[in-house]
């Protein structure tokens, strides 16, 4: 059938909008029609082509409905409300505990374009368009998705707001909820306020955290970080930034959740830690950097890699919207909303910082 999607590969700063063929789902797969879908600092950095063959189609928050099965799907119907979110093979150990972010095929499901066959779901004019980013490349009006990427949500859930819960909530909230396991009356310090940032302060917030430091450079984000829970803000470029941040507690905090890159940030993110103390990060640093392995060793402190919030999306996304429905985790109060049509405003706007977390509307693509 045909499609509209946005190809990354063809040249510019965003992907161009494009009709493209798209085959029916083969077995063990399903026709998602989009109502919306996020965008993520990953489809940022892959648009230009980083891990990720072109010329693509990426998106990977996509929220939509169900069109069609393929031979041997069960467990969802034509008219189910789904999220998309990544591809898993659920056959390896993480998988089948419950991990699937872990997944021992995660890279090639994920980032390879395509199906593990080689072959791809979408043809252009000019040959063959690589498919299946994160199990999904929702930047398109229809996808072709796995049934492991799909997760089956209530009809009486706004649709157009639950793109986003598939990658970058997941990952804050996760990030704090199952990989850190952040509880009652621990302190906790959240670097980065994007849409990773937030998700983590409306998470430690929602398990009971007693003190939730929010660093970021944007005053703005700061203000928002503090209305959704964050107790303590401090600019990214304080002075003493460091002993402000230790002196929350008075000994320095439980727990660290760093959304950044930056070199600086992942020392400091180690040094404000108290005894004992974790530091959760979600983005590799960028350029070298070595933690002072001395301060680890003495305070017993632990550095802990985080990938999609170390959850089970099938039995955890359901939840994050039932918080937001009884209204304990507003996210979508981060949410900016764009028309398919103008997804190269959304994309400048995700990488200036004027939208935390954009959102295309699928059906209004022309």
């Amino acid at each position: 059938m045909k499609i509209t999607a946005a190809v990354s590969g063809r040249g510019g700063d965003a992907p161009m909008l494009e009709q493209l063929e798209q085959e029916e789902p083969r077995a063990g797969e399903m026709r998602i029609r989009l109502v919306a879908t996020g965008i993520c600092h990953t489809d940022l950095h892959e648009h230009p082509g980083r891990h990720s063959p072109q010329p693509i189609v990426l998106g990977h928050e996509g929220a939509g409905v169900v069109e069609a099965l393929g031979e041997g799907v069960t467990g969802f119907e034509p008219g189910d409300h789904v999220i998309l979110s990544g591809n898993s093979c659920g056959r390896c150990p993480s998988c089948l505990a419950g991990r699937p972010t872990y997944c021992d095929l995660a890279m090639p499901l994920c980032f390879g374009g395509k199906r593990l066959d080689g072959s791809t779901a979408l043809c252009g004019d000019e040959g063959a368009v690589h498919s299946h980013f994160f199990g999904q490349s929702s930047f398109a009006t229809h996808s072709i998705v796995p049934v492991r990427t799909a997760v089956k949500m209530d009809k009486d859930l706004p649709l157009e707001k639950l793109g986003p819960l598939g990658c970058g909530v997941v990952t804050g909230a996760g990030g704090v909820i199952e990989a850190l396991k952040v509880g009652f009356g621990d302190t906790i310090a959240v670097f980065g306020t994007g849409g990773v940032g937030l998700s983590a302060v409306m998470a430690a917030k929602l398990v009971g955290a007693k003190r939730i430091v929010a660093v970021d450079l944007s005053d703005e984000r700061l203000e928002l970080a503090h209305e959704l829970g964050a107790t303590d803000c401090f600019r990214g470029d304080a002075e003493d930034l460091a002993a402000k941040i230790r002196g929350v507690t008075g000994r320095g905090l439980d727990f660290t959740f760093n959304t950044t890159n930056a070199p600086a940030v992942h020392t400091l993110a180690l040094d404000v830690l108290a005894m004992n103390g974790t530091a959760g990060f979600v983005a590799a640093p960028l350029g070298e950097w070595a933690p002072q392995m001395f301060a680890m060793l003495a305070g017993g402190r632990q550095l802990r890699g985080i990938l999609g919030g170390d959850a089970n999306p099938r039995t955890f996304l359901p939840k994050i919207a039932d918080y937001w429905r009884q209204g304990l985790f507003p996210f979508d109060r981060m949410l900016s909303f764009y028309p398919f049509a103008e997804i190269d405003r959304a994309f400048a706007d995700a990488h200036s910082g004027k939208a935390i977390k954009p959102v295309l509307l699928m059906e209004t693509a022309e």
